[in-house]
């Protein structure tokens, strides 16, 4: 079976700009528009509104050019209106060659925001279309507001498709412009629209309002639609528009009778660079291109994984250049973590990934996920734990700070079983504990406190998470010099137990 050709265009850098906060300077501008067509293949970009300013018109001069030079000029768009020649003029000095004419789709933007009838608004579309002919400037239409034209004035946008069909243009461009359609709605008019206009092409352009963009984008394709209007992230007006990433995922899972040309490991690339050139941040539930959509987090579900993949779906992070991950938090098991452990090259015996799991659990009571990044700082915190006899305990502190008076700390310590408490101030929170615990020692034993004589904090290399800090603290008695580690989520406390492991090694 010959599968139906689907054009997708991307409006990132037109409809998509006009996410609240968003703009794109030239340079980002360009180098989006270079992605979109050479890595993820898009059919059309749709860049720009005509007259918008002086810096949408230096960005479109460049893209043209750089389009001219790769024979992808055809595929720039922009979106004109109806102005007497003015937008020609804007496109003709841009070098741009395709218009996307902004025209009304309902009766109610034409009566109420232009005051005009549909006879006046026709002659003056002619006579735009016309223009852009005569300059070598090719037109596709919008309808705008055609959803509710659809609902509330059906005879209208009738007789305007009756007239547009007839007239010099390449496509008719059909938009819910306020979100507000179902997928029942969109399959019915669009259905209705192909059918008695079979030799037309039609784009379904959809907002996501009601959070149907990607299942009204299904529907408009199965109902016969050519083209379909998408941005990445689902960047757009209000609640955005249909999103790329997903739109491009449905169609190669679920419509097998039409072909798209989009590659969808170049996905996850272009959505990043967008996120990062916009502001506007992924949410991390984003289907495909969000941080969590391809991490487990149940230790269960890993342990199915390693039992013929038994929480897998066909939407496999390879397809997106992308790589599944095993997070490490309270909900993780032993199989989460043997993940991890394979992907560093790491083994551990049953009792030791017993205790780096409970580690691992305490650790997710107090941050929500752990980074694999942080795993072998777990594991030598736990086994290095493991070989001190633990005779000195820190039972208790409080550390107090507050504006214009000193850091104090009052301390709990258990030597050999006998509880002893102290309270001191300091230059900071831990220099107050390091006091108290002097006080301490000089109060009820013998033994001299070894110089602290290097103090440094890290965090894993490349970990984005926040959970674990480790203290280094190195020590010098009259015998020897020797260091210590402490990991935890905040430094004090890390510093605390790198301490706390000196009392019971002198």
């Amino acid at each position: 079976m010959t599968k139906r050709k689907i054009e997708i265009m991307d409006t990132t850098l037109r409809d998509g700009e006009q996410t609240s906060g968003v703009s794109f300077s030239v340079s980002e501008k360009l180098t989006i528009a270079k992605l979109l067509l050479e890595e993820l293949k898009v059919d059309r970009l749709e860049i720009a509104s005509a007259r918008v300013s002086d810096g949408e018109l230096e960005a479109v001069k460049r893209i043209t050019a750089w389009a001219t030079a790769h024979n992808f000029l055809e595929k720039i768009e922009v979106l004109t209106f109806v102005d007497a020649g003015k937008s020609i003029n804007w496109m003709l000095n841009a070098g741009a060659k395709v218009q996307n004419l902004l025209t009304k789709g309902s009766l109610n933007h034409l009566t109420h925001q232009l005051k005009k009838t549909p006879e006046q608004h026709f002659t003056e579309i002619k006579s735009a279309i016309e223009l852009a002919a005569k300059n070598g400037i090719k037109t596709n239409v919008y309808l705008e507001d055609w959803s509710n034209g659809m609902r509330n004035s059906k005879a209208y946008v009738f007789e305007y498709l009756d007239f547009i069909t007839t007239q010099n243009i390449e496509r008719i461009l059909l938009p819910d412009t306020l979100g507000i359609l179902t997928h029942t709605e969109t399959a019915s008019f669009i259905k209705e629209v192909t059918e008695k206009y079979p030799n037309t092409h039609f784009d379904f352009h959809g907002h996501n309002d009601y959070d149907l963009g990607v299942a009204n984008v299904m529907e408009a394709v199965k109902a016969g639609v050519n083209g379909l209007h998408l941005t990445i992230n689902g960047m757009g007006e209000r609640a955005g528009n249909a999103p790329m990433a997903s739109v491009i995922a449905v169609i190669n899972d679920f419509l097998e009778e039409v072909s798209i040309s989009v590659n969808e490991k170049a996905l996850h690339k272009v959505s990043k660079l967008v996120e990062t050139f916009s502001g506007f941040r992924i949410p991390v539930n984003k289907p495909v291109v969000g941080a969590n959509v391809f991490t487990q987090t149940a230790g269960i579900h890993a342990d199915g994984d390693n039992k013929n993949n038994l929480y897998f779906n066909d939407l496999m992070p390879e397809r997106f250049g992308r790589k599944r991950k095993y997070a490490l938090g309270k909900t993780s098991g032993k199989a989460n973590i043997q993940k991890n452990l394979q992907d560093l090259g790491l083994s551990l015996n049953d009792e030791d990934l017993k205790k780096v799991t409970q580690r691992i659990i305490e650790l997710g009571d107090k941050k929500e996920v752990v980074s694999q990044d942080d795993l072998p700082y777990i594991i030598s915190d736990v086994l290095d734990s493991d070989t001190i006899e633990k005779r000195v305990v820190v039972e208790n502190y409080v550390l107090g700070h507050a504006r214009g008076m000193k850091p104090s700390t009052t301390l709990q310590l258990r030597v050999e079983g006998v509880q002893y408490e102290a309270h001191a101030q300091g230059d900071g929170q831990f220099d107050a504990f390091m006091n108290a615990l002097r006080k301490l020692y000089k109060t009820h034993s013998k033994k001299d406190l070894p110089d602290l004589i290097d103090y440094a904090v890290r965090i894993p290399p490349g970990s984005h998470s926040d959970a674990l800090c480790e203290t280094i603290i190195t020590w010098k008695s009259e015998e020897k010099e020797f260091i210590t580690r402490g990991l935890d989520s905040d430094q004090t406390v890390s510093a605390i137990k790198a301490t706390e492991k000196m009392l019971n090694i002198i």
